[in-house]
């Protein structure tokens, strides 16, 4: 286990320098969204013609734009995050190389749209003058990353096939959770590395 900090260090942090990074180059090169909507819909940088854009996306609620707009998807995305990080943590679920990777990936998403909550609130020029507390529960997750993927349109008829738009941590959280699905049918590498660092 002497060895897991440093997956963090490899990886969580560059990742986490990533993602806030692209966040702040959006907050910076598009206009802040009107005052009742979370996009600037005039506003695109097309990246791939037809299937990738950059724009920028105000997200309260959880990954994907999952209930943004409600009250309870801030706590309830947040929440959810932190409680499967503690149970896999507590079920020795990182002591496969896919899990430890997870978990890694984890660390970088949660904290990158967690420092957006906490932050980016206080950047509303709408908002300025309010009180710390009102621009603190105004914070939103910065998300940019627009793709349109053939086919989509079948799945979700309303999206005219664009995928939710995301962003890196998002991206983190997403394979994490593919990894961590994997690792759960890999108990024999779990049990054999769990005692090698047992009885070293």
């Amino acid at each position: 286990m002497k060895r897991l900090p440093i997956i963090f260090v490899v990886l969580s942090l560059p990742l986490y320098l990533l993602d806030q990074v692209t966040k702040w180059w959006v907050v910076f090169r598009f206009r802040e969204p009107l005052s009742n909507d979370f996009h600037t819909p005039d506003e695109h940088v097309a990246v791939i013609d037809g299937f990738l854009w950059w724009w920028r996306i105000h997200n309260q609620g959880a990954a994907f734009g999952l209930g943004n707009g409600t009250s309870w998807a801030p706590y309830g995305s947040l929440g959810f995050c932190l409680v499967l990080i503690f149970v896999f943590w507590r079920k020795g679920a990182f002591a496969n190389r896919s899990a430890r990777l997870a978990a890694a990936l984890l660390v970088a998403g949660v904290l990158g749209n967690l420092t957006d909550r906490l932050l980016q609130g206080f950047w509303l020029e709408k908002h300025t003058e309010k009180s710390f507390v009102t621009r603190l529960s105004k914070g939103y997750v910065v998300d940019f990353i627009r793709v349109k993927l053939p086919g989509y349109e079948k799945i979700a008829p309303v999206s005219r096939g664009f995928f939710p738009t995301f962003n890196v941590a998002d991206s983190c959280i997403s394979v994490a959770a593919v990894l961590l699905f994997l690792s759960a049918f890999r108990p024999e590498e779990s049990k054999k590395e769990t005692e090698g660092l047992s009885g070293s």
